[in-house]
């Protein structure tokens, strides 16, 4: 007879153990281990034997592998199919996560209500709201569309039931966290019940050809809630970024196995709903009369530069540890920058707080905006403005040079877009730009000289 395999689980992350354990050596969570049973094992066996076929055992030349041919077609929103790569790939099983609040719901209605519009036929399945919720908020949105059908359902058996019934396009299934699959016993949003709902609706795309997206939350550290086999699990990952308290939202790409993840998709909250935003960077510069402590630099997200301001306080300090904060921007690498001023320009910044801050509640996630940063920190700490014309550019290293930035010529386009005449840069672009002067510094305490 052959020997009953037993296997605990951590319910907070997801990770397994021959014999229980107290406490979680990957998350640190304690008594959270709960035995899987016979189903649940044989599940994790599917999962993991998924890329498996009666056909994996042949070798061919990869010069005789015919490509599969990938069907796409447009979402109706210019932001969402340039961060998916060009459109929704039938088939796929896409997972969408963010922040409670963030209008994760708001984007996937409005997006099915376009799908809708053009002759697809879509399912939105709640387990968070009734219908009646959902209606109103499509109304808002002007998204009532003959081929949009509402659901408000939990059950995964009850939902693929109706799938089976009736030949849709697309799925959207709201939240992950909130189905539930009757053959297990674990609760709604356990590890178990995330994971063989994921695998069930992943193989229901394949072998049906129908686009699925899923809605996941995500946990105070910012990753989404359950198993991490989650997101290997899916085809495509997608964070919905953004205060709740602001209008813009940024939709960033984690994963795709059919496009680029470069690419980020820009939304802007309004009394309508979320619309793709225009004109994006007159909303993180202000070109009034210049103050002391604010800088304008240019950054990439993905493809598109925006221009942006810089915010910074230095203010003298009552605490033998100044204050350093920061939004929008690394905390540590602003320590850097600090130090780096205090020994290359013998700036005394240990006796005085700084705080700096990305207008717009973007966040910067690359290093171009270094020069901008101290720039920005100088001019508060001498009370000087600078000439609200001029943009900084460039990445500030460890010993106080100023090195080259990818896309310069990019970058002072957009500058010269939005009127801006001057900017500090690295080095000169390959190809003159009219209208924009540049000024090349090589090490930081040029820069002093310029202000």
């Amino acid at each position: 007879m052959a020997k009953i395999k037993t296997l605990f689980e951590c319910q907070a992350c997801g990770y397994q153990s021959a014999k229980w354990l107290g406490k979680c050596p990957s998350c640190g969570a304690w008594e959270e281990f709960l035995e899987l049973n016979t189903k649940q094992i044989k599940v994790l066996e599917e999962i993991k034997n998924i890329t498996t076929s009666t056909t994996s055992n042949q070798v061919i030349s990869i010069t005789k592998v015919k490509q599969d041919q990938i069907s796409r077609f447009s979402s109706g929103d210019n932001e969402l199919d340039l961060v998916m790569g060009g459109g929704i790939v039938s088939g796929s099983l896409t997972l969408i996560g963010g922040s409670p609040g963030v209008g994760k719901s708001t984007l996937l209605l409005k997006i099915a209500g376009n799908l809708a519009k053009n002759e697809k036929k879509v399912l939105y399945v709640s387990g968070e709201e009734s219908i009646g919720q959902t209606k109103l908020r499509s109304d808002r949105l002007g998204s009532n569309y003959d081929n949009l059908f509402l659901m408000s359902e939990i059950r995964l058996n009850a939902v693929l039931s109706q799938i089976a019934k009736n030949s849709y396009d697309v799925l959207v299934i709201d939240s992950i966290q909130t189905m539930y699959d009757e053959k297990l016993t674990a609760s709604p949003g356990s590890v178990s019940q995330v994971r063989e709902i994921t695998f069930e609706l992943m193989r229901y795309a394949k072998e049906n050809e129908i686009a699925i997206f899923i809605i996941g939350h995500i946990t105070k550290e910012g990753s989404i809630a359950g198993p991490k086999v989650l997101e290997h699990m899916v085809d495509t990952v997608l964070y919905f970024e953004g205060d709740s308290s602001r209008e813009l939202r940024i939709l960033r790409g984690f994963k795709n196995r059919f496009g680029s993840t470069n690419e980020v998709g820009i939304f802007e909250m309004t009394n309508e709903g979320l619309i793709s935003a225009k004109n994006i960077s007159k909303k993180f510069f202000s070109r009034g009369n210049p103050q002391a402590g604010s800088a304008i630099t240019v950054i990439l997200e993905g493809s598109r530069p925006i221009v942006i301001e810089v915010q910074s306080l230095v203010s003298d300090s009552s605490h033998a540890n100044p204050k350093r904060s920061s939004t929008g921007y690394e905390l540590n690498r602003l320590n850097m920058l600090l130090a780096l001023l205090e020994r290359k320009l013998d700036l005394p910044f240990n006796q005085y707080d700084v705080f700096v801050n990305i207008t717009g509640g973007i966040k910067i996630t690359e290093t171009s905006a270094d020069l901008a940063i101290i720039a920005a920190i100088i001019s508060s700490f001498r009370n000087r403005p600078i000439s609200k014309d001029t943009v900084f550019i460039g990445e500030v290293s460890l010993v106080g040079d100023i090195r080259d930035i990818f896309s310069l010529e990019q970058r002072l386009k957009e500058a010269k877009y939005q009127h801006f005449t001057k900017a500090i840069v690295p080095s000169k672009p390959t190809k003159n730009i009219k209208g924009i002067k540049c000024f090349e510094i090589d090490e930081v305490s040029k820069l002093i000289e310029w202000m």
